[in-house]
């Protein structure tokens, strides 16, 4: 069984664990499935929009993908909701990548 069939399973037991599904999408971006690791970001931020880590990794796969406009929106809604969840050091990275794309 491969990690991601692991990660799945697991999923199937716990199908409303955030962090399972952020390991699944991380687990397509290491397979260099970018298109896979952003649907399953983006359908992490629907469902749990509060998972702060999220924002970071779909903003870097959409630049790969070279969808400035969209990493852009994606690292200002990360910066609101890491700031509403009091977590700095994770604002602080999405706005240095956001400095990073705009500048």
């Amino acid at each position: 069984m491969t990690r991601l069939e692991q990660l799945q399973a697991f999923l199937q037991e716990e199908p409303n664990d955030p962090f399972l599904k952020y390991a699944i999408a991380t687990e397509y971006k290491s397979m260099n499935d970018l298109q896979k690791a952003i649907e399953t970001f983006q359908s992490l931020v629907e469902t749990n929009p509060d998972y702060v880590p999220t924002y970071y990794h779909l903003g870097k796969s959409l630049e790969e993908f070279n969808r400035t406009e969209e990493a852009i929106e994606v690292y200002e809604k990360g910066i609101q909701v890491a700031m509403k969840m009091k977590d700095h050091h994770a604002a602080r990275e999405l706005r240095e990548a956001l400095q990073q794309l705009t500048f």
